[in-house]
């Protein structure tokens, strides 16, 4: 009986040691499963404590009207957000934290035409706002202010023009046309395009009042300024007394590679609670871009509602927005740049526009010795967060 109570005991080992390895398995499974489970919960937890740091209200200022390049600040609001034509200012629970009132604020003539970092100066209550890189280079010595987010990785301002009266195709061709150039006045990038050569300063008109009224006057006669992602497509589609194609030339590819609308913060601002609550929020900052990039609709619809809201000079539709959105894309404002990181900084590119603002931008003062590191950081910035 010896070998067959062995043989049962091999017998018996031979079947219990893969139900053994399957037991080991599984509890490894329900071990990761609650890990995963315990770190996604701790790091949630984690988001809310950091988003509690967060002022709240949470006030944004912009630098214009609703509109689709703003799209990333208004997809941060969940379902119940709400707009006030008479102040310029779309509210509602942050979708990450909706224990927080995020306040969206529009900029041009809601401001009174005053630049987003004049009225953050003037508005404690700010806690972000759009301010370009020249303007930040500009105002440097009364206002040092920190970029911690780039929505548009690029400038999408142009000059644009008829491609019948100017058959050009780059920079260089510019100055021979002899065209005017109508922009709004003050504009940094046209001291740039005169001091750079590109343009002559007898071209450069800053009379521009942002209507379309005098280029169709003028049977396109004219150069003018304008958002690669709203006017082709109004002179072509809305502008019936135009109706056609307009061709442009981006200011970026002019060689002046600004920031176009980065989410910016006063120096004098950036205490620890700041830092914490910049630490949760410009990642989600990063997710909002990319997801309205990938789904803009329902967003766009709150932009257009908001805009019919206004009832003013300034229009948009459906058509319209999901023209900006996908141009938006498609010309790559809005992307990874040089590596796979959506909103983040070329610490190199912000230093060549220092340079060339010394040395070709006369009306700004460069406060000697100042860094990319001074005007923008990446420290609150998630890599993995990309298109």
């Amino acid at each position: 009986s010896a070998p067959a109570v062995a043989a049962g005991s091999t017998a018996h080992s031979r079947i219990r040691q893969p139900q053994i390895v399957l037991l080991v398995v599984l509890l490894a499974t329900v071990v990761a499963a609650c890990g995963t489970a315990d770190a996604e919960a701790t790091a949630a937890d984690n988001l809310e404590m950091q988003l509690a740091q967060c002022p709240d209200p949470l006030v944004i200022q912009t630098d214009w009207f609703p509109e689709p390049e703003h799209g990333a600040l208004y997809n941060l609001i969940g379902e119940g957000g709400g707009f006030d034509p008479e102040m310029g200012r779309f509210t509602g629970p942050l979708a990450a934290e909706p224990s927080i009132s995020l306040e969206i604020r529009a900029g041009g003539p809601f401001i009174g035409d005053r630049t987003t970092l004049d009225v953050m100066g003037d508005d404690e209550d700010i806690f972000l706002g759009f301010v370009n890189t020249d303007e930040a280079i500009n105002n440097y010595e009364d206002f040092p202010t920190t970029a911690v987010f780039a929505p548009l990785d690029i400038n999408p301002q142009i000059v644009m023009f008829d491609p019948e009266t100017y058959p050009i195709s780059s920079w260089d061709e510019v100055k021979d046309t002899g065209a005017v150039i109508a922009h709004f006045g003050g504009a940094t990038y046209t001291e740039f395009l005169s001091g750079s050569g590109l343009v002559d300063e007898g071209q450069l008109d800053g009379s521009y009042d942002g209507a379309p009224t005098r280029f169709i006057a003028e049977g396109g006669a004219l150069m003018q300024q304008g958002f690669a992602t709203q006017e082709p497509y109004n002179y072509e589609n809305v502008f019936t007394e135009w109706g056609k194609p307009v061709d442009f030339l981006l200011i970026h590819d002019a060689g002046f590679e600004i920031y176009q609308g980065p989410l910016t913060i006063l120096d004098s601002k950036l205490d620890e609670a700041a830092q914490s609550c910049l630490s949760a929020l410009v990642p989600v900052l990063q997710q909002s871009a990319v997801d309205f990039q990938n789904d803009p609709s329902a967003t766009n619809a709150a932009i257009v509602q908001a805009v019919a809201d206004i009832d003013s000079f300034w229009q948009l539709d459906d058509a319209s927005v999901a023209n900006a959105a996908a141009e938006m894309g498609r010309l790559n404002f809005v992307g990874n740049g040089p590596n796979a990181t959506l909103g983040d900084f070329d610490m190199d590119r912000v230093a060549e526009v220092i340079k060339v603002t010394q040395e070709q931008v006369p009306s700004i003062n460069v406060p000697e010795g100042i860094t990319a590191e001074d005007l923008v950081t990446n420290e609150y910035i998630d890599e993995s967060i990309g298109l």
